[in-house]
């Protein structure tokens, strides 16, 4: 059997450190990045994602970033077929894929990919609960629906995975049986992966939190919400959901008190920070890296190159 092409991984909560190290393995081991954020995907939404400068990628080519307007909604299979595409195209030019990023969603989309089951499609069925997720709140509603049907489903599926919560209600609504009762086939992944993930101590996480808010708005947070909003995207944009955008955009409109909006932000992000760390501890055989420690890089460069033929 041929053997599988190996993908580095990177994650960790925001505000880690992933940044520095990524580009510096990617320096030293010839890698191309592979975005692994739902939110640095949409374009000119450059401050409240923390998305890498020019200055900060040093010249290593970065891939999804930039992928998506705004106004469009963009879905986890979306994301897994155009990832698995750049990861071939970086390996045919001899060069190592590195996908850094904090959206478990996305890793467990490329190492557990989920079987869709032989139940035909009903497209009337689809397009009406695509509408329903695309509402204010509607993926909240199409996930309780799918968690009254079967709730083992609900349980795996992520809130926004609203593309396999439609398949999982399709499946039901054809066949009468939940989709976690159909008979499953194997799903091939294409790729191994060889995942680290940051950690740190918890209140320096958060007081590092804090101060990325703070320069997010000197940087000019601010004004890049109130631009977005200028162009028409509205609040209940898929885009607009996150952090900093959700608690911005009702103060540009004359909604709600600054002080409590920035004050929002950090406290959400340092829930977040603490979603995504819960989140990789359901992850198997990954590299736990203290990135604050010493020897945090010489540690990330043992565990990507081990068994590597030099």
């Amino acid at each position: 059997m041929e053997k599988k092409q190996c993908c580095w991984v990177l994650t960790g909560p925001t505000a880690s450190g992933k940044t520095g190290l990524s580009i510096r393995l990617a320096k030293e081991f010839d890698c191309e990045i592979v975005c692994m954020d739902s939110m640095q995907i949409y374009r000119r939404m450059d401050i409240g994602t923390a998305k890498p400068t020019r200055k900060e990628m040093d010249g290593v080519p970065h891939h999804m970033l930039d992928i998506s307007e705004p106004w469009e909604s963009f879905s986890v299979a979306q994301y897994q077929a155009m990832a698995e595409a750049c990861f071939r195209e970086i390996h045919a030019r001899g060069r190592q894929v590195l996908l850094v990023g904090g959206t478990g969603l996305y890793l467990r989309a490329l190492r557990q990919p989920m079987a869709m089951g032989d139940a035909g499609a009903d497209q009337s069925l689809r397009d009406e609960l695509q509408a329903l997720a695309d509402a204010p709140g509607g993926r909240e509603r199409l996930h309780a629906m799918l968690e009254e049907v079967d709730p083992a489903t609900a349980a795996r599926l992520h809130l926004n995975d609203v593309r396999r919560a439609i398949r999982a209600l399709e499946v039901f609504r054809s066949t009468g049986v939940p989709f976690s009762r159909q008979p499953q086939k194997p799903t091939e992944v294409d790729f191994d992966y060889r995942v680290a993930t940051l950690t740190m101590d918890r209140e320096r996480l958060y007081r590092r939190i804090e101060d990325r808010v703070d320069q997010m708005m000197r940087d000019g947070l601010m004004e890049e919400v109130r631009a977005l909003l200028a162009e028409g995207i509205t609040p209940s944009a898929q885009a607009m959901k996150g952090l900093g955008y959700k608690e911005l955009a009702p103060y540009v409109l004359g909604q709600s008190n600054l002080e409590q909006a920035v004050d929002a932000i950090k406290l959400g992000t340092r829930r977040y920070a603490k979603r995504q760390l819960t989140w990789m501890r359901r992850e198997e055989d990954v590299l736990w890296v203290d990135s604050l420690s010493a020897d945090a890089y010489d540690q990330l460069k043992n565990w990507y190159t081990r068994g590597v033929e030099a």
